[in-house]
């Protein structure tokens, strides 16, 4: 299968799961190390815009930097954009490979990415990824702690860009109420449907 490349200044949904969709997170602080790497390796060549980790797989929101901004080992060299990410998947796969005692590859083969080419594409996208724990049955996406959620509705500081995503909203009241709204209409539809 022919990987998408990753190109300066594009938007992509990032995503990837546990190798034979085994669990990639055990404890709370596998979630909090994955963000400490994420920070590390993915925030210098990248602003991101929404996340949610879950037990066995993930999504990430991110706009590659543009060339003018990428950290100078990328401009005029060899290096490529994708190896950030092949030394942020390798440093927690040999964390918690170490930790856990157990050895061989922790994601599936290759990290998944989809280009986001229009912003209505991106508004969906930051829907689907902050509501994702209750989209799996895992909790509410309001109270879930693995999410951008908490942090794109509140003031505090952070690394990622809630500025940016909630004016794609309008304001975090109207952020809350379209999450909420798309979340309820969802529900319903399911109970319609497995019932």
């Amino acid at each position: 299968m022919k990987v998408q490349p990753l190109t300066s200044g594009d938007y992509y949904h990032i995503y990837n799961r546990g190798n034979n969709k085994e669990n990639i997170f055990l404890s709370d602080d596998n979630y909090i190390y994955f963000l400490k790497l994420l920070t590390k390796y993915i925030l210098p060549i990248s602003e991101i815009y929404s996340y949610c980790l879950l037990p066995n797989h993930f999504h990430i929101i991110l706009k590659l930097k543009n060339d003018n901004e990428l950290p100078i080992e990328f401009i005029n060299s060899k290096k490529k954009i994708h190896q950030p990410f092949s030394n942020f998947f390798n440093a927690y796969t040999k964390a918690f490979n170490q930790r856990y005692n157990r050895s061989g590859s922790l994601f599936q083969e290759h990290l998944k990415r989809k280009l986001i080419d229009s912003t209505d594409y991106l508004t969906k996208l930051i829907i689907y990824v902050n509501t994702n724990s209750s989209h799996h049955n895992i909790t509410d996406y309001s109270v879930y702690n693995h999410s951008s959620y908490k942090t794109l509705i509140s003031n505090g500081p952070t690394s990622i860009d809630p500025d940016f995503v909630i004016s794609l909203f309008g304001d975090v009241e109207n952020f809350k109420y379209i999450l909420k709204t798309k979340k309820d209409n969802i529900d319903s539809i399911n109970k319609l449907t497995f019932e």
